[in-house]
């Protein structure tokens, strides 16, 4: 289990994460979402000891990363593909990390084998390798030690969609089978699909959290008009609150509600539905409103 308690951490009078608390429990995977400089990567930083926390605590099984004795044992991380050595083939870096836990060799083919690594792509030299094939590496070298919990920071960039669909598999059986999973991605299908429980951060702060049949249930009716005007000032009528997500608007009631107050109003609708089916995407930019790069923007 991960456990992230009043988290925060500045850079000069900037502050990356703001009192961040939440928690990854066993046999779930969770979705850690938010817009590019939200605070997902400086969180993950601190959770696994490379970035040191201003106040606060992250703890994995109720010991801080750096008090564990063989931590790759106890918690895969996988921050950055790109961050192995260049030079160094794709199997000696899984053997030094072996080594270095106290594996026997036998495992590096194993998990070479699990990540769908050949030989001959473990032979070549990272520097070689595509985007694809160092995240199969990095994935693998997080599973190498077998451990109860896993951190991925974005693990998709330059999987294929028979890769993705390969990580999510593979990522669903792991937490199936008793084990932790926080997994950041910008790739939202895809958190939606695997997903269990979603913690959403903005501007470093938590602006939700829960599981992901709560959230998405939580999202009212989305409604669709060509005369949005016209619809937009028969809700503001009725006394409903409502937002603009892309194209459509969300309303904070039931659709027969809503379909009853464009009726009254004679506003015809292309699309009325409960927002829980719009998905995943919807509601986080309606939660990300704020901390969009282009919305801000705009």
């Amino acid at each position: 289990m991960i456990k992230v308690e009043s988290l925060s951490k500045s850079y000069g009078g900037f502050k990356a994460v703001d009192d961040v608390s939440f928690a990854a429990r066993p046999g779930r995977v969770t979705g850690f979402l938010g817009p590019n400089g939200a605070g997902k990567s400086t969180t993950m930083r601190i959770m696994v000891g490379l970035t040191p926390a201003g106040s606060g605590v992250a703890t994995i099984d109720g010991r801080r990363y750096a008090d564990l004795p063989n931590p790759g044992l106890e918690v895969g991380v996988l921050l950055d593909a790109s961050a192995q050595h260049a030079g160094r083939t794709g199997r000696e870096i899984l053997t030094i990390a072996a080594q270095t836990m106290g594996l026997p060799k036998g495992r590096v083919d194993e998990m070479l084998e699990r990540v769908s690594l050949t030989p001959t792509e473990a032979g070549r030299r990272v520097r070689n390798y595509s985007l694809g094939m160092r995240q199969r590496l990095g994935i693998a070298t997080a599973l190498l030690g077998d451990p109860g919990v896993l951190i991925l920071d974005e693990p998709a960039n330059g999987l294929d969609p028979a890769g993705i669909r390969w990580m999510r598999d593979l990522l669903r059986g792991y937490a199936d089978q008793g084990g932790t999973v926080l997994l950041s991605s910008h790739l939202l299908h895809e958190i939606e699909v695997i997903a269990d429980d979603l913690v959403v951060i903005g501007q470093g702060r938590i602006v939700a959290q829960g599981t992901k049949a709560e959230l998405l249930a939580a999202a009212g009716t989305l409604v669709r008009t060509r005369d949005v005007p016209a619809l937009s000032q028969a809700l503001v009528t009725a006394g409903l609150h409502f937002s603009e997500i892309t194209d459509a608007l969300r309303v904070d009631a039931d659709p027969d509600v809503v379909g009853q107050v464009a009726l009254t109003a004679g506003v015809a609708l292309t699309e009325l539905r409960a927002a829980d089916g719009a998905g995943l995407e919807e509601m986080f930019l309606e939660l990300t409103a704020e901390t969009q790069r282009e919305g801000a923007a705009a």
